[in-house]
C-alpha cells in the first residue's frame, strides 16, 4: 500500500480546485490580466493595515477570545444596524479564520456523516467539498439558465430533499452566476425550509455588490427569530482583505458554546492584531466599499457590453456579485478553453466546469478591477471569440 493509499478516503477524495489548476498553469506570466479568482486588484487600504500594525507593535500577540474580541463583535453588530437594518446583539457574531472556515464550522455544527445538504449549482466548489470532506453528501440542484439569466425552480429544490436532508445552502448574490434572489425567492425558500424542518446556511458575502443600488435582499429581511438560519460571511471582498483570512458567522446565541468549541479545536481563534484591522474595516470602511462597488459596476458594464456585442456570448449583466459567467459559442470544454484563452490572450478565466453541474460550458471572469484593465481584457477576449 502506498503512502497516499493509507490516508483517509475522504481526504484522498478531496478534489483539486479547477480554478487553482488554471491559475497554477499560468501564474506569473508577463502581461497577464488575471480575472480568474474572486478578488479585486487593490491591496488592503492603509487605514486597515495601520490598525493591525499598531496592534502588533503594541504587543497584541497573545491568545485571545475564541468567539472574537468584544470590540470586533460590537463593530459587527453596528455594521448590521447600518446596512441590514437589524439590531443583533454582539452575542450573535463569531469571528473565524476566513469565510471558508465559517462554512467548515457551520458544516461541522449542522451535519453528521451520511447527512445531506442541498445547494444551488453552478456554485463555488468549496461548499460541496466542505460537506463531502465532513462525511456529508452535497446535493446540487441546478439553477435554470435561459436567455442569459439564471433563476431558481423551487420544485427542483424540493425534489432534492430527502429524509436525510439537514439543510439548504444559499449563496446570493451568487458566485459564479450572479443570480440574486428576490425577497420573494428568499421567502419561498424559507417556507420550504420550515415545511421540512431544515436549516438554511446563508452565504451573503456579496450582499453589498448589488447593482440596482443599496444591497441585495437578505434572509434577515424575511426571517423570524426562531427560524433555523445561520449566516457566513467574510472581510475578503468588501475591504480588499482576501489574504487576511478573516470571516464571521451570524448565529443564534444558543449555539455560542458549540461554535466556540469548534473554533477552539480548529484554529483556537483569529490573531488579535488581525481582528483590530477588521474593526477598522467595519468602522471606517464604508467609503472604501462604496468605491469598490462603483468600480465593479463600471467594469461589469465594460466587460459585458463588449462580449454581448460579439453576438457569440450568451450572458446578461449580472444583478449582483463580482463575476460575469460567460457561455461562448463553440466552447464545449471550459477547462481546455480556459487554458487556450490564457495562452493566446493573456487573460486568465476560471473554467465553468469547476463550479459543478450546469457550469460546464461557461467561463467565469471577475471584474472587480481597474476599468481600464478590464477594457483591455475585454478587447483581447472579443478578438479571440470572433476568431475561434
Amino acid at each position: 500500500m502506498s503512502i497516499v493509499e493509507s490516508l483517509s478516503p475522504r481526504a484522498i477524495a478531496a478534489p483539486e480546485s479547477g480554478i487553482v489548476e488554471v491559475v497554477n498553469y499560468a501564474r506569473g506570466r508577463e502581461g497577464l490580466l488575471p480575472l480568474w479568482v474572486g478578488e479585486g486588484d487593490l491591496p488592503t487600504p492603509d487605514f486597515i493595515s495601520r490598525a493591525a500594525m499598531d496592534a502588533l507593535a503594541s504587543g497584541e500577540t497573545f491568545y485571545t477570545w475564541q468567539r472574537g474580541i468584544p470590540e470586533l463583535r460590537r463593530a459587527l453588530s453596528d455594521y448590521y444596524v447600518r446596512h441590514f437594518s437589524v439590531c443583533l446583539p454582539a452575542e450573535h457574531f463569531y469571528v473565524t479564520g476566513s469565510g471558508m472556515q465559517a462554512i467548515q464550522i457551520c458544516v461541522q455544527a449542522l451535519t453528521s456523516p451520511g447527512d445531506e445538504f442541498v445547494y444551488l449549482t453552478p456554485a463555488w466548489p468549496n461548499i460541496a467539498a466542505a460537506l463531502e470532506i465532513a462525511g456529508a453528501r452535497s446535493v446540487g440542484v441546478t439553477l435554470q439558465f435561459e436567455g442569459g439569466r439564471w433563476t431558481v425552480d423551487l420544485e427542483r429544490v424540493e425534489a432534492g430533499i430527502t429524509s436525510r436532508t439537514r439543510g439548504i445552502f444559499i449563496n446570493t448574490p451568487s458566485n459564479p452566476t450572479g443570480w440574486t434572489a428576490t425577497k420573494k425567492d428568499l421567502g419561498d425558500i424559507l417556507a420550504l425550509a420550515r415545511k421540512h424542518d431544515l436549516w438554511i446556511m446563508a452565504d451573503e458575502i456579496y450582499a453589498r455588490y448589488y447593482f440596482a443600488g443599496g444591497r441585495a435582499a437578505s434572509f434577515l429581511d424575511v426571517m423570524k427569530p426562531d427560524d433555523k438560519i445561520i449566516f457566513v460571511n467574510s472581510f475578503s471582498k468588501n475591504w480588499s482583505m482576501t489574504g487576511w483570512r478573516v470571516g464571521w458567522i451570524v448565529a443564534p446565541p444558543e449555539m455560542g458554546q458549540v461554535l466556540e468549541n469548534l473554533i477552539q479545536y480548529s484554529t483556537s481563534g483569529v490573531a488579535q492584531f488581525m481582528q483590530k484591522g477588521a474593526v477598522a474595516a467595519l468602522d471606517q470602511g464604508d467609503d472604501f466599499v462604496a468605491a469598490n462597488i462603483a468600480k465593479a459596476t463600471r467594469s461589469r458594464d465594460i466587460l459585458c457590453d463588449a462580449l454581448i456585442a460579439t453576438n457569440r456570448v450568451e450572458t446578461l449583466k449580472p444583478d449582483g456579485a463580482i463575476y460575469a459567467f460567460l457561455k461562448i459559442d463553440g466552447v464545449v470544454d471550459s477547462r481546455s478553453a480556459a487554458i487556450d484563452i490564457v495562452d493566446k490572450t493573456g487573460v486568465g478565466l476560471a473554467p465553468g466546469a469547476a463550479f459543478g453541474a450546469g457550469g460546464e460550458l461557461f467561463l467565469r471572469a471577475c471584474f472587480l478591477r481597474d476599468p481600464a484593465q478590464v477594457a483591455i481584457a475585454a478587447e483581447r477576449l472579443c478578438d479571440y471569440i470572433l476568431k475561434c
